[in-house]
């Protein structure tokens, strides 16, 4: 599965474990995801990114994600308090996101729901299992749904 860098979807991944970020850039690689891939270490990187603030004042260095991967467990502003500020903004709800995180606690899943997630996935614990489901993630995100139109450039 190749995804089309064309369709200009930009992933945009939230994660404060540096280990992780890089073997899920690797598992969407592998899987030749070939969309822009972005990352922010915490929640308040995050939020500047989605703001355009600080660092990510120019949108061109910045751009709009058309997906985001986001952990929960994030120092300064964790997953749910962003995942609270993405959904209540009507510039940014459309964008589809995905809690990617090591908690499967019922009430965290609970919880990201009621705040409007669109998906909620626990993190594998081999790189094998994370790489088939970057796959399936991949072809259903990029392959089957058609996404908003606003999470599109131009």
């Amino acid at each position: 599965m190749t995804i089309d860098p064309t369709h200009g979807v930009t992933i945009l991944l939230a994660d404060d474990d540096e280990e992780d970020r890089a073997m899920t850039i690797s598992a969407l690689r592998e899987r030749r995801v070939a969309n822009d891939i972005r990352c922010v270490g915490d929640g308040e990187e995050m939020v500047d990114y989605l703001f355009h603030r600080g660092r990510y004042a120019n949108p061109e260095d910045a751009p709009t994600p058309g997906l985001i991967l986001l952990d929960l467990n994030m120092p300064k502003k964790d997953g749910r308090e962003v995942l609270r500020e993405i959904k209540s903004d009507p510039a940014l709800r459309t964008i589809p996101v995905i809690v990617l995180t090591t908690s499967s606690a019922e009430d965290d899943v609970a919880r990201a729901y009621d705040l409007g997630v669109n998906s909620f996935v626990t993190k594998p614990s081999s790189f094998e299992e994370l790489v088939s489901m970057m796959r399936t993630l991949g072809q259903y995100w990029f392959e089957i749904v058609e996404l908003p139109p606003t999470t599109r450039p131009g």
